[in-house]
């Protein structure tokens, strides 16, 4: 279905050009008009400052300003029923009914109601999780796995073709230490002696890749044989990607740091940087000068014992995705990257590239909390909690809702309690259930021989309270999915869902959808028609499921 101009989006700006032109006829300065719900929802449907920001110029009381623009006012064409001043300057405008009946006939003739163009045409990548293979998914990846996936299903609401990309090392000392784990339990399998290196990682999942590589090579490998390392990564890339999987991720394209050593995009750069004296030797290691581009101190390239840091090859990755030709580059990053990333930005800008269309976000960490106590974790000591656990206990789409409830920038407390919760109290109950109930409903409905399908249905009876309320919830959500897609923050998403999800609970309670009053009958069961619309695309929008039955 081709998608239709949207009636809510074009109110906004007519209002402003009604602003703008009696401004303009007033002989007044021009002026950036803002729109925007007022904070005392009394005062009507939206509100705005303008008299307050004319006031220096026409050296005149703002009320005065407010009531002469509101009489000179030409709202005509614009569906407007009220326009009221209030201190200390602001106007006020209630929209008409009729508005919001006119947006109940779009979300019922438009199942892809709140889709937005803006991105059409253009090519998005979007990296995350890009965890390397030492182990298998904690929930500290997890909330960074539901963020990128989230971010990139908005990204594709909207128009975007994207890549979703992992990026990984399988080489470096983290390796080099899941390789001798397996080792240490390969000989102790065996019941030979072994070393168990400092800091090695433990777990059954060592123990279980070490079998695996005995039943596969038998028992006569020698110490340092590279299959220890190399069928480690093998079962762990492979429980990734399960892990991935049952949380309904995917990747269009995975991409190994050893490609750029060794297609000479890393030896590149760095003569490109030294070519303009970025790059110098000292005390046995190679420096970046960052100092020479603004920065308090230069940065290490390369230690002493001759391993780079990851400053190095991410450079040179970061400059593979910019030629690549994406128009918007986006890393899902954990808040310890706040500080080192920008060295990334930098040593790109000095190589000329454009990085503009990088955008960064960082998120903050996790904590599991059960009976209000925390859940201690360390990845080493293997006494973590891995996302399939989770998911095993509370669900994926709990899982992706609570990593998204909250703003990334917050510190997330995952409560565990809540989280398996089957009431009202769990937020996704509560936001799923009222999809559910919506399907009830309709399905009652038409078990009664009542349907909005079949009949024609008069919105202008929708005039309870509760009823607009709800159509006002349907409206904002395509400006919520800007929101969220100038934001790339999810969780506008999430908030808007639950609240409209409480919305129609309310509307619910006070407002009988199935009565004896056929024509009002009808109607109800359009608006509960145009929720379950907005509800269900939303939720896809998250990655969650639309439930017809609880």
């Amino acid at each position: 279905m081709l998608q239709k101009q949207s009636t809510m989006m074009t109110i906004l700006p007519q209002l402003i050009q009604a602003l703008t032109e009696t401004i303009q006829s007033l002989g007044y300065p021009e002026k950036e008009i803002k729109l925007s719900p007022p904070n005392n929802p009394v005062f009507g449907d939206l509100s705005t400052n303008l008299p307050l920001t004319l006031t220096k110029d026409l050296i005149l009381d703002p009320m005065a300003i407010a009531e002469t623009i509101k009489d000179e006012l030409n709202l005509s064409d614009v569906n407007i029923d009220a326009i009221t001043v209030t201190p200390p300057g602001f106007l006020n405008f209630k929209i008409g009914n009729t508005y919001y009946h006119q947006v109940l006939s779009e979300i019922l003739e438009n199942e892809q109601y709140g889709r937005g163009k803006s991105g059409e045409g253009l090519i998005a990548n979007v990296e995350f999780v890009s965890a390397n293979p030492t182990g298998p998914l904690t929930v500290g990846h997890g909330r960074n796995a539901v963020l990128g996936d989230t971010v990139a299903n908005i990204l594709e609401w909207n128009g975007y073709d994207v890549t979703r990309e992992y990026y990984f090392n399988d080489a470096g000392r983290q390796m080099r230490i899941l390789g001798q784990s397996v080792e240490a339990r390969y000989f102790e399998i065996l019941g030979k002696d072994y070393f168990f290196p400092e800091d090695g990682y433990e777990g059954n999942y060592i123990k279980s890749i070490a079998q695996t590589v005995l039943d596969e090579f038998g028992d006569d490998l020698k110490p340092a044989d590279e299959q220890f390392k190399t069928q480690a990564e093998k079962a762990i890339f492979a429980d990734i990607e399960k892990s991935l999987f049952k949380l309904g991720i995917h990747f269009d394209q995975f991409t190994n740091e050893k490609t750029f050593y060794e297609n000479g995009e890393i030896d590149r750069f760095l003569k490109e940087l030294k070519a303009k004296d970025l790059i110098y030797e000292k005390d046995g290691a190679t420096w970046f000068r960052a100092t020479a581009l603004g920065k308090e101190q230069d940065r290490v390239y390369i230690k002493g014992t001759g391993e780079p840091t990851y400053r190095v090859p991410d450079t040179a990755y970061h400059r593979d995705k910019i030629n690549r030709n994406f128009d918007l580059i986006i890393d899902v990053f954990g808040a310890d990257h706040a500080d080192t990333y920008p060295d990334i930005l930098l040593a790109l800008d000095a190589l000329g590239m454009k990085t503009e269309h990088i955008h960064v976000l960082l998120y903050q960490f996790v904590t599991l909390l059960r009976g209000g106590e925390k859940v201690k974790m360390s990845t080493r000591k293997a006494n973590f909690v891995t996302m399939d656990e989770l998911v095993e206990e509370v669900g994926a789409d709990v899982v992706r809702y609570f990593f998204i409830m909250r703003s990334m920038n917050s510190h997330l407390n995952f409560d565990l309690d809540l989280a398996t919760d089957q009431s009202e109290k769990n937020p996704v109950y509560y936001l799923q259930y009222a999809h559910a109930r919506i399907c009830n409903i309709i399905k009652h409905g038409e078990s009664m021989g009542i349907s909005s399908d079949k009949e024609a249905y008069d919105v202008s009876l929708l005039v309870h309270t509760s009823e607009i309320k709800l159509l006002k919830r349907l409206e904002q959500f395509p400006s919520n999915v800007e929101n969220a897609l100038d934001s790339l923050e999810p969780q506008t998403i999430a908030n808007y869902l639950h609240d409209t999800a409480n919305q129609f609970h309310k509307f619910y309670s006070e407002c009988r959808v199935i009565t004896e009053d056929l024509p009002l009958s009808l109607a109800r069961l359009a608006l509960v028609k145009g929720t379950r619309t907005v509800l269900s695309n939303g939720l896809s929008l998250l990655g969650l499921t639309a439930p017809e039955r609880m």
